[in-house]
């Protein structure tokens, strides 16, 4: 393989260059972009990482044979999420586990979710009174976590979906970021500090997940077609264990709701801080769609697909190296970690001009190709629950707008937005995004 691509540029302070990136990565990223070159940097565990910036660079990596690649170890998420995770699954064993995920996701299954979806909303707003102040992405958890809980588990308990919410909850707010890349802290000297608190709560959380398994096992399917009837069904050999299932629902419970919470977030705000972008979209909104009809707007869907692209979820896409390869003007050998910087990538003003403006048009005016835009990741590793994602920020989202009033405090328009940094499987707001609550629309069933 070939590339008439600029050779690569490298990091000369590599520790500056840590400390940046996890400082504010969407900042770092598109620093290093802006010469148009693909760019090294420096990852605890996975050394030089060498990552493209530019559509023509992401096209060369598609190119690469599937079978060239694996996901790099030790990784980051692997604490949370479990080594069985289908995140980190290679080969035969990741074909599997994806073939038996999709199906369970896909769009003709998860349309009957919808109802859930706008109740888990209208909870949320019910506990909200005018005069409050709240935090955008707290209250997004909130709702994307009873949303999973319901899908996966079918629980129709509220006490016991609370009970998945604040461990859920309490074990990613103790997952931080130095945890993800330096794995020498993940101990617990004379059993204290912040990694026994994060091991406590994934140990409770494993104690929710081994009853629900346990009762399933135990009552059978009882005709249930949720995500965790599909999961635990193997129709390849004897049944699968119970360590197994708790990491693929631990996978989805983390990652089905936090990359979905924390773009909701941060839509509320761009909405709230664009006079506007809100009355376009309440316009839209005036109509009174169905929940159903909510995904299929296309300024709430452009409003949508704009906050991904400034603020994507996951700002790195990795791959290992299982075999020499050559990209982007440089050999690369078994081991080598290479990637995809999406920050980078939609911020390339050729093909966004602007780009740092919040400007939901531009996905109204052209479709961008996966070269130009991809933040659900790329082919057999695309993210299986991204039809379930759209679907539920536009009915979440869709629901907000139409039952409330908000508004950023006066204190706290014109700020400077937060910085984006990484925590458990998604980069989050560094500090909360508020708003306040001015007043409840009549009819808003709360």
């Amino acid at each position: 393989m070939t590339s008439t691509l600029d050779a690569p540029s490298r990091p000369r302070f590599r520790l500056v260059h840590k400390v940046g990136a996890w400082y504010d990565a969407e900042a770092y990223f598109r620093r290093r972009a802006k010469s148009g070159r693909a760019f090294s940097m420096p990852i605890p565990g996975f050394g030089d990482v060498l990552f493209a910036a530019k559509p023509a660079h992401i096209r060369e990596f598609l190119r690469i044979p599937v079978s060239a690649f694996t996901p790099p170890m030790p990784n980051p998420v692997e604490p949370v999420v479990g080594d069985g995770s289908i995140i980190l699954l290679s080969g035969v064993r990741h074909k599997q586990e994806r073939a038996r995920f999709l199906p369970a996701l896909h769009h003709d299954r998860i349309r009957r979710y919808t109802g859930l979806m706008v109740e888990a909303a209208l909870d949320e707003i019910a506990t909200w009174e005018p005069g409050m102040t709240i935090d955008s992405r707290d209250a997004a958890q909130s709702i994307t976590l009873q949303i999973i809980v319901q899908a996966v588990f079918g629980i129709e308990d509220r006490d016991l979906r609370d009970r998945y919410v604040t461990v859920v909850k309490a074990m990613m707010r103790d997952y931080v970021a130095p945890f993800m890349f330096f794995p020498a802290l993940r101990r617990a000297p004379f059993g204290l500090g912040p990694w026994r608190r994060f091991s406590s709560r994934r140990v409770e959380l494993d104690a929710l997940l081994s009853e629900q398994i346990s009762h399933r096992r135990n009552s059978g399917s009882d005709g249930r077609d949720d995500v965790l009837s599909v999961l635990m069904t193997d129709d390849d050999g004897p049944g699968r264990s119970d360590d197994d299932v708790r990491q693929q629902l631990r996978t989805l419970l983390v990652s089905g709701h936090e990359t979905s919470a924390t773009t909701l977030a941060w839509a509320l705000y761009h909405v709230h801080a664009d006079d506007g972008v809100r009355q376009k979209l309440l316009d839209e909104l005036a109509g009174n769609p169905t929940p159903e009809q909510l995904p299929k707007l296309p300024y709430l869907s452009a409003v949508i697909a704009e906050t991904l692209r400034l603020h994507p979820t996951v700002s790195i896409v990795v791959r290992q190296l299982t075999c020499p390869v050559t990209a982007w003007q440089t050999e690369r050998a078994p081991g080598d970690v290479i990637g995809v910087a999406l920050p980078a990538l939609h911020a390339d003003p050729q093909v966004w001009p602007n780009p740092s403006a919040f400007d939901p048009e531009r996905f109204l005016a052209r479709r961008p190709s996966p070269a130009e835009y991809s933040p659900f990741g790329y082919g057999h590793r695309r993210c299986p629950g991204s039809s379930f994602a759209a679907l539920e920020l536009a009915i979440a989202l869709g629901t907000i707008l139409t039952n409330v009033e908000l508004q950023i405090p006066a204190g706290r328009r014109g700020a400077r937005l937060p910085r984006s940094i990484p925590r458990g499987v998604a980069a989050v707001p560094s500090r909360p995004i508020t708003l306040e609550v001015v007043r409840k629309h009549q009819g808003d069933n709360s």
